[in-house]
Parts: structure tokens; C-alpha cells; sequence
């Protein structure tokens, strides 16, 4: 995910130790061992975060109501969805700063930025309207910023707490390995930019107007096309969110946790409950109805009461845009081993699954739709970018770690790939100087698998699939073809946890929140009405 959506996965099995140019890489493809990547594995790497933004597939967010014994089983099976997507878009990986310098408030910065912004609103312009262009010529763009002030005690996403950054080469190598993914996926718009991290709102102004100037070049980039930057409360004072309003960015995704500044500083963040609010205001000043915020729950010691208090306070000073994200914790951070070592009480999960159905019952009341598992919105203030993920939309993603998926240009058939970038930047930039990306691994997507990733992730949204939408990805085998005969199906129907109609196939407000226990059940409903129709097509078979 992700929110996912992208950041850099842990693992790293299966990353070629040298890239090649792109022509001489397809022996790089690694083809995974098993017809399905939703069978048992180990968890492998997502997304630009140290446990990734690349890797491979989102780790789910909401309250696990199922048994221990069953939940392993379970995210072993979807690990390759589920850690990498979850990833995609999150904004409470955002550190907090203390040991990087912000780069200086320098005018001239400001102004290649603001005129960056104009030379692609000139060029939009110029060019006249524009036809929608086929699927396989939309993407959505993340792009990966992987610095960040301080490691919060919780994350372990791809992020990197320098002592300095050549940003001007970093903003070279972001620029350069744009336009040559835009290239080789044959892109002809993109509909949404993330600014992702790491910290981004580290980066200068300067920087991002520049990646999007190239993106304008390179393809369309609408002037309304969504650009959301992530933003740390300490590091986002008002005039640098106005700069960065004036090099394109016109949403903004705020990382506040919390609203206690206890749990705040358990968590490693170094702003306070008032700074997170202080740039609430500020934010949402500058971009009205477009400003969104991270809670999370879910956290040791912590109770239903007191977190339902900070959600109403929260709605006192919010936009139209919430997440909410239980806490997971992970190996290797400062949280996981204070736990481990029983320095700090585990997070209890039935606390976690109240907090959850509860928060979302007062969104509900506050005017919010949930329109995904974790993300709440009212007014329409959907996240495009991230729907574009749910959608299984294309997305191509820049920067160390970055994942990808995309239609690669010229390649026979119509095979997918998921793409990872090398993880540590300045081995990424070495790569990018050499061969124009730093792409470490790609992997094609058989059928079967993008299919299961279009239930699993559809299901995450409150429209689930639609039959169209399932038929632009298979149009032979129907969701009444795969779903409507089945008796597990049907009980999860009868138990008021499902529906398929005429609409096609969703989960119901109680389904929606139970959403992993229901993919027990789907996904091997998928794999074995796959099979079948494959033996149908051979002969004999």
C-alpha cells in the first residue's frame, strides 16, 4: 500500500547484483516458481521502504478478527500483495526530523520552480485538448524521496538519515530515470503524482517542480492532474508548503499519528501534538479540501476512550481526507524490540479491532465515506492516486526502492511486469548514470496472479469489482462464472459479508472490515475455477 502505495520492501531475494542496460536485461526476469504468488511463501520485498516500498504486494491494515493459527497462513499467502500495496501512499511512514539540515529557503529556487510550473501549463495549453488514452497508456507516477530527518521507531521503510545530500544529483537521477520508465513503458498520461518517502517535504520546491516539468515533457500531465507530496509536521512551516503549492503540488498527505504527545514520542516523532495541528491549519489554508491525515491506532498501552477523544479532535481541525492505520510492528525497529524484550505491553488486537469499528462508525456519522479499507473521505475527496492502485491500475515508480507495474513497450503479448529499483540511493544513482533507470528486478505477472491482485484489491474499496471492470482484465471467465456457483461464497452472501449482484462482487459495511478472512475463501475459489477452465482448453484435458 502503500495509502502503498509506494515504498521499498525488506527482502531483496531475487535482485540481480549488476544491472543491465534495458536491452540487455531480460535476462534478468525472474518468473516465479509457482503458478500463483498467493500460494504459501515467505513475505518478500514492497516498496521504497526498508521493509519496502517495492517489493511486492500491500500488507493489510485493518483488524485481523481471525485466529492466530489462520492469520499466519493467511499472510504468508498474500504477502506478495499485501506488504508491498499496503505500503503504497502511506503517509505515516513520514519521519521526523533532527539530524538532516532542510535545504536553505533560497528565492532563485522558488522561481525556476514557479516558472517549471508554467512552462507545463503553456505546454498543456499549446497542445490543445486530448483524447483519453487506452489503459495500457495511463500510469500513475511515484516518486521516491528516501531521506529522512530521523528513523521513527516504527518504520522500516526504505529511508536513509544522511549526514548530507547532493540533491541537485538526486534531483538529476529522479529526472533522468522519469523520462526513461515514461519511455519504456510507452505512457502517454499520467494521471497522478506521489511524492513519496522518506521525508519529501525534505526536498527543495526546486526538485519536484522539476521531475514534474519532465513528466509534462515526456507525456501529458494534466494541469489538474493530482500531485500529492507527503509532508512531516516539523519539517512543512507554511511558506514551504506555499513553495512547494507553486511547483505543482496541489494535495497534500500530513503524517500526524497522533494527538498525544505521549504516543508521540513513543513513536520517535519529534513534533508535538500542537505543531501536527499548527501545520493542519496551515495546509489546509493553502489547499483547501485537498489536505490529508494519518491516525493511528492500535499503539502498546493504548486505550479505546482516550483514542476515540484524539479522532473527535482530530475532526475539529481536519480536511476532508482521513486514514486510519493500525500499528505493525516490524523486525528490526526500536518498537518491535522494546515489545520483544517486554519493555513495553504487546499491542492488544481485540483493543485494535474496537478502535477500528468504533473510528469508523464516528466517520460514518462525521459525513465520511469509506471508500477503502483504510481511507476515509467526505465531499469527494477521494485519493485519485491511491484509487488508481486499488484499480490495479498502472504506475510506474522513481527512486531507490520504488515499485513499479506497468506494460513494458514493444514486449510481445500482454504481460505485466512488476518492477523494483534499487534500494540504496547511491547505488541507485550510480545505476541510473549508467544505464538512464535502476531497475534491479523485474518479474512478468502471469494472468492468474493480476487477477487475484484485482479481487484482493478491489475488495479493499467500498464499490468492490464491478463486472466491466473485471471483464477488462478476463473478459471469458465472469466473477458469476468464478463466485456464483460456489457454497463458501454463498454462505459469506447469506451472513450478510458479501454481495454479487448485478453490480458485481463487494463486501458489505461488517464484510469490509473482516475483508482478510473473506479472501480465505475467494482466492482459492479464483485459483480453482482458473484451473478448471485451463484443463477445459486442453485437449484431453
Amino acid at each position: 500500500m502503500g495509502h502503498g502505495t509506494h515504498r521499498v520492501l525488506k527482502g531483496t531475494d531475487g535482485v540481480c547484483p549488476t544491472p543491465a542496460p534495458e536491452e540487455d536485461r531480460q535476462e534478468v526476469a525472474v518468473r516465479t516458481p509457482v503458478s500463483s504468488r498467493w500460494r504459501r511463501r515467505p513475505e518478500a520485498p514492497g516498496s521504497p521502504g526498508t521493509s519496502s516500498s517495492k517489493g511486492r504486494c500491500p500488507r493489510v491494515t485493518q483488524p485481523f478478527l481471525l485466529p492466530l493459527s489462520a492469520l499466519v497462513a493467511h499472510l504468508a499467502r498474500l504477502a506478495e500483495l499485501f506488504v508491498s500495496w499496503a505500503r503504497l501512499g502511506l503517509g505515516f511512514l513520514l519521519a521526523a526530523p533532527s539530524a538532516m539540515t532542510l535545504p536553505r529557503f533560497r528565492p532563485r529556487g522558488w522561481v525556476a520552480a514557479t516558472k517549471a510550473a508554467q512552462r507545463r501549463h503553456q505546454a498543456e495549453a499549446a497542445g490543445g485538448p486530448r483524447g483519453p488514452a487506452p489503459r495500457s497508456q495511463r500510469a500513475a507516477l511515484y516518486v521516491h524521496w528516501p531521506y529522512c530527518e530521523k528513523r521513527c521507531s516504527y518504520c522500516n521503510f526504505n529511508k536513509y538519515i544522511p549526514r548530507g545530500v547532493d540533491e541537485a544529483a538526486v534531483r538529476s537521477c529522479l529526472v533522468t530515470e522519469a523520462q526513461t520508465l515514461l519511455r519504456l513503458s510507452g505512457v502517454r498520461r499520467v494521471e497522478s503524482v506521489f511524492f513519496g518517502g522518506g521525508t519529501p517535504s525534505l526536498a527543495s520546491p526546486h526538485t519536484v517542480a522539476a521531475v514534474l516539468e519532465a513528466v509534462a515533457q515526456a507525456t501529458h500531465l494534466p494541469t489538474d492532474a493530482e500531485v500529492t507530496l507527503e509532508a512531516n509536521p516539523t519539517s512543512s512551516p507554511g511558506t514551504r508548503l506555499a513553495a512547494f503549492g507553486t511547483a505543482g503540488v496541489n494535495r497534500l498527505s500530513i503524517g500526524l499519528q497522533s494527538l498525544d504527545d505521549a504516543e508521540l514520542r513513543l513513536l520517535g516523532r519529534t513534533h508535538s501534538a500542537s505543531d501536527a495541528l499548527r501545520t493542519l491549519a496551515e495546509a489546509r489554508h493553502l489547499f483547501p479540501g485537498r489536505v490529508s491525515v494519518d491516525l493511528m491506532l492500535g499503539l502498546p498501552a493504548q486505550q479505546v476512550g482516550p483514542w476515540l477523544g484524539q479522532l473527535q479532535e482530530l475532526l475539529r481541525h481536519c480536511d476532508d481526507h482521513i486514514s486510519l492505520y493500525q500499528l505493525s510492528l516490524e523486525r528490526g525497529t526500536a518498537l518491535f524490540a522494546q515489545v520483544h524484550q517486554g519493555a513495553l505491553p504487546a499491542p492488544d488486537p481485540e483493543l485494535a479491532a474496537e478502535m477500528y469499528q468504533k473510528g469508523r462508525a464516528v466517520l460514518q456519522e462525521a459525513g465520511f465515506r469509506q471508500y477503502e479499507v483504510s481511507n476515509f473521505a467526505r465531499k469527494g475527496a477521494l485519493s485519485t492516486h491511491n484509487w488508481n492502485y486499488w484499480q490495479c491500475g498502472q504506475y510506474l515508480g522513481v527512486g531507490p526502492g520504488a515499485h513499479g507495474r506497468f506494460l513494458p513497450q514493444g514486449t510481445r503479448g500482454h504481460t505485466r511486469e512488476a518492477r523494483i529499483q534499487t534500494l540504496e540511493p547511491d547505488n541507485w544513482m550510480k545505476e541510473v548514470k549508467l544505464f538512464g533507470h535502476g531497475t534491479r528486478k523485474r518479474v512478468p505477472l502471469g494472468e492468474l496472479e493480476l487477477l487475484e491482485e484485482v479481487l484482493a484489491m478491489g475488495l479493499r474499496t467500498d464499490l468492490g469489482i464491478t463486472h466491466q471492470h473485471w471483464e477488462e482484465f478476463e473478459p471469458q471467465l465472469t466473477l458469476w462464472d468464478v463466485f456464483g456457483t460456489s457454497k463458501e461464497v454463498k454462505e459469506l452472501l447469506e451472513q450478510g459479508l458479501l454481495l454479487l449482484d448485478h453490480r458485481g462482487l463487494r463486501c458489505s459495511w461488517e464484510g469490509l472490515a473482516v475483508l482478510d478472512s473473506l479472501l480465505l475463501t475467494l482466492l482459492p475459489q479464483l485459483q480453482e475455477a482458473w484451473q478448471q477452465r485451463t484443463r477445459a482448453l486442453v485437449p484431453g484435458g
